[in-house]
């Protein structure tokens, strides 16, 4: 035992206003600890002995004391703590300082208020002192009822943990230094006023904390590693605590590597309190079929059942994680939502913004006849399942997959105050590279994770599984999981070692919210990743670098284009249409380790390729009786004024009139006339094909346009590698097509255009082949008449559509560089070059999104920046060209378009305009 005269007793000493708590100020006031920076372990091991616990309880209070005081100075303050100490001298206006909710006893300058301690006794009773006569104090629950009048009279000014501190001050007061025993311990009054007035404890208090024992040698090495497994413990604790709570702050402070552990953050969602789907001339059911109809691709590497098992990567304290398929969850990745079945009540329709079009006379169904599209599990637009599987190498029946369809892409909303307006045909505001990486982790999670699998597994296989079905399916899964750890890793390896073309080393570029890489995604999964789920090694050389994004395109009207791409690349609709199929992730056989009749086998669906060729082509315009030409099939969506009071939305016809002459002289030349114009059916540009015309849009060279080269440069200047058992033929181009320039190149190394035409043209007639296709309906998919040509114009360049529907397709340019036609009629350098794209509220007025200079991006949204970090500009992100700026009399020169408007006034007046086609 130590004798009490051991330690030196130092009257009551000065004690800084700052410390506003009265036990502290007593241990700092009677010497017990310093009164600035205390280290936790003294502090919580001082508390500890005046409590008067014993063994695992007086451990529990070290703990709860540690806890406490690690957060007493403040958050940015714990690391310091942690290392340091608490810093006693620092507490007032730290997050533990009720301020006006506490007692009020003791002011800021550390004076004490007597007229508050009378009023704490009001709240209690004369109670009998176990040492004689009796005293005035406060039980337990008096004490409660002296808190929430403190709480009440605070009012407005009580923070929402305020509640919470009240429990870790007067009842552990009651708790340390209260006299009697069970219901009849009270807290004396009398002790209060010694304890502010003279910062003195009972000598009761002062004698056990002068009587701890002292401790053995080995007691203190026990103690020393008790309290580093605690201290682990704890890191421990904190770290899935952080984690589960707060993962996008995690995220962000961890290293490269380590934040991928994590999942990428995402938006919050909005509160949508209505949708709308504008009518576009397609009726619900064919709506439905094109948002929910497989074309053959199986995106996700996992089953349907097992994707519709996963958890979302997130950890939980107390709760399951939500499921990946969730429509919610889904929705904050840019998808939208879409019904279980149209078959069901006006309520639920109207919900997903069905109604309006429900309500009204639908045009016919053309999509009768063909296999329905099922939504049994309610996934959003765009995800299809893809039923009847067979793997392509080995002609084994598998089970269902899931993957996007074309309306992942390419079906766009906008948000404008709690109101979704949707459309077909748009450009979607997705983010896949987030939801790569998200279905890769929750694999992950599923594996790894304690108590995930065994959910996965139950929802899988049922929970009568056997032990053994569930090690085969856990080995399933961590093989998937491996190999997409092992793709990634190939991928970064391969890209680091590579070059641009003019160059410098190759590096992704953030694709973001709406936008996608296309191009150079398709020819990393076809000629790349394909070889190597086919068993073929050595191709990984093939990848390139996800550095051209663009804005998905619009493809209302692009049947009747003969180029759809941006680039003016391909003309055969079919092989645009099975080319993006396979890009997204379609099973394909390149393997020469099975029959040589099952190369080029696929589970793209060619014949519902056409049929989706065929709803948004509709009938020929060329071919009616009606004077008056117009598209069929799906149309541009109207600008939806009908839907929204604001005076922005409502359309000023005077300034639609003058908008109209601006368009004709500064537009019209390249986006051409209005589609309701006849000047647009007489134009030169529709040329004959096969039995009727097809639109052969403006194209304008790079070099005279000027905007970002990048997507225009991807099929040209990359070059591919393919193995020699293929027999890939280039030049069978130019004999099954008649092309106007030549077609040849090596049969092993070939530009990538080239080998794409060819590739996906190989594995479209493989289907027909193995279909039986009779020569007449092959004729009728293929559109003879469109060839599978190089597009004969020299030099890289962009086509100009027309702009029917403009309004609905921002951000703008090519690669989404510009966030509205505000800015798109401005002098390209005074262009915002950073902004941040997410679900973000529509601007009716500027016509896209209304950005702020230096603007901050919310939490999982995305930044669109010219540069990076190192101040270099960032490949495939100039705003540069299509310029409105040249001067009277000035000459035309590259990238600028246009004479500079001569005020705002004149841009909104064309914007107005532009509304309306």
């Amino acid at each position: 035992m130590h004798d009490p005269t051991s330690k030196p007793f130092v009257p009551s000493i000065e004690v800084s206003p700052d410390n506003p708590c009265p036990f502290l100020r007593g241990l700092v006031g009677e010497g017990f600890v310093a009164g600035g920076t205390v280290p936790l372990g003294t502090l919580s091991q001082t508390i500890a002995d005046a409590s008067g616990e014993k063994g695992l309880k007086k451990a529990l209070a070290r703990v709860q004391v540690r806890w406490v005081a690690l957060i007493a100075n403040g958050i940015g303050h714990i690391l310091k703590s942690m290392w340091s100490g608490a810093q006693l001298d620092a507490l007032r206006g730290g997050p533990l300082d009720k301020r006006g909710a506490g007692s009020r006893i003791l002011s800021v300058d550390g004076k004490v208020n007597e007229d508050e301690i009378a009023r704490l006794a009001n709240f209690g009773r004369n109670y009998a002192d176990p040492n004689g006569g009796t005293e005035p104090g406060l039980n337990a629950s008096e004490i409660d009822v002296f808190m929430r009048d403190n709480l009440k009279r605070a009012g407005s000014a009580a923070r929402w943990y305020d509640p919470l501190l009240m429990k870790f001050e007067w009842p552990i007061l009651l708790k340390i230094i209260g006299k009697g025993e069970g219901e009849d311990r009270y807290l004396s009054v009398a002790d209060v006023r010694t304890l502010f007035n003279e910062r003195k404890f009972p000598a009761r208090i002062n004698q056990r904390l002068l009587s701890q024992p002292v401790l053995s040698a080995c007691q203190r090495t026990v103690r020393g590693g008790l309290k580093v497994a605690a201290w682990l413990l704890a890191a421990g604790l904190v770290t899935y605590v952080a984690v589960a709570e707060f993962p996008d702050q995690v995220r962000a402070v961890l290293p490269g590597k380590a934040a991928q552990v994590l999942p990428p953050p995402l938006p919050k969602l909005q509160e949508t309190t209505a949708a709308y789907w504008l009518e576009q001339n397609w009726s619900l059911q064919d709506r439905n079929w094109f948002h929910h109809t497989s074309q053959g691709t199986a995106t996700f590497p996992v089953p349907y059942n097992w994707f519709t098992a996963l958890e979302q990567p997130r950890l939980r304290l107390f709760s399951q994680p939500g499921m990946l398929k969730d429509s919610a969850y889904l929705e904050r990745f840019g998808f939208i939502p879409s019904p279980q079945s149209i078959g069901t009540d006006t309520a639920t329709l109207r919900r997903f913004g069905y109604a309006n079009v429900y309500e009204t006379t639908q045009v016919p169904d053309v999509s009768t006849g063909w296999p329905k599209a099922e939504n049994v599990d309610g996934l959003p637009v765009g995800f299809a399942r893809l039923t009847g599987v067979v793997d392509p190498s080995t002609g084994r029946r598998e089970e269902d997959k899931i993957g996007l369809t074309c309306a992942a892409c390419h079906t766009g909303q906008i948000h404008y105050k709690g109101v979704d307006v949707r459309f077909d045909g748009g450009p979607a505001m997705t983010d896949l590279k987030k939801l790569e990486l998200t279905t890769g982790l929750s694999i992950v999670y599923t594996v790894y994770v304690p108590f995930r699998f065994k959910r996965f597994a139950d929802r899988v296989l049922g929970p009568e599984a056997s032990d053994d079905d569930r090690a085969a399916l856990k080995q399933q899964l961590r093989g998937i999981g491996k190999f997409l750890l092992g793709w990634a890793t190939s991928y970064e390896k391969t890209i680091e070692s590579k070059k641009t073309w003019d160059g410098k080393q190759q590096k992704d570029t953030e694709e973001g919210f709406g936008r996608l890489d296309a191009l150079n995604r398709i020819g990393n999964q076809v000629f790349a990743q394909d070889f190597a789920l086919s068993g073929v090694r050595g191709f990984e050389k093939n990848l390139h670098a996800q550095d051209a994004p663009v804005s998905y395109p619009p493809i209302w009207t692009v049947p009747w284009f003969k180029f759809a791409q941006y680039d003016a690349s391909i003309e055969q609709p079919l092989i645009r249409n099975a080319g993006e199929a396979l890009g997204v992730t379609a099973l394909l056989n390149l393997s020469d380790a099975y029959p040589e009749n099952r190369l080029w086998r696929s589970s793209v669906d060619i014949r519902t390729l056409g049929w989706i060729e065929d709803l948004l082509r509709g009938p020929d315009p060329f071919k009616t009786s009606d004077p008056d030409k117009k598209f069929g099939g799906l149309l541009a969506p109207k600008w939806p004024s009908q839907y929204f009071a604001d005076d922005a939305w409502k359309l000023d016809s005077k300034r639609v009139d003058r908008g109209r002459a601006i368009y004709a002289e500064m537009c019209a030349g390249c986006h051409l006339p209005s589609l309701n114009e006849p000047a647009f059916w007489s134009s030169s540009h529709w040329q004959a094909s096969g039995t009727s015309k097809m639109l052969d849009a403006v194209t304008i060279p790079v070099d005279e346009i000027r905007t970002d080269p990048e997507q225009s440069l991807v099929l040209g200047n990359r070059t591919l590698q393919i193995p020699g058992y293929l027999n890939v033929q280039t030049s069978d181009l130019k004999t099954w097509w008649k092309c106007d320039t030549s077609t040849d190149s090596s049969a092993t190394e070939m530009s990538y255009a080239l080998g794409l035409m060819t590739v996906v043209d190989l594995v479209a007639r493989k289907w027909m082949t193995d279909k039986n296709v009779s020569e007449a309906e092959q004729a009728e998919i293929w559109n003879l008449s469109r060839k599978n040509c190089p597009n004969t114009a020299r030099g890289p360049r962009y086509r100009a559509r027309p702009l029917n529907g403009i309004w609905a397709t921002a951000p703008y340019l090519h690669n989404g560089s510009v966030p509205s036609l505000y800015w798109m009629l401005k002098p390209a350098n005074e262009r915002p070059q950073k902004f941040c794209m997410g679900r973000r509220d529509y601007d009716p007025k500027d016509v896209g999104f209304a950005v702020a200079e230096g603007e901050t991006c919310k939490t999982g949204e995305t930044q669109f920046s010219t540069m990076g970090t190192d101040e270099q500009p960032i490949k495939g992100n100039s705003t540069s060209g299509h310029s409105f700026e040249r001067k009277p009399g000035e000459e035309k020169r590259p990238g600028v378009i246009g004479r500079g408007f001569k005020d705002d006034a004149e841009r909104y007046d064309l914007i107005e305009y532009l509304k309306t086609l």
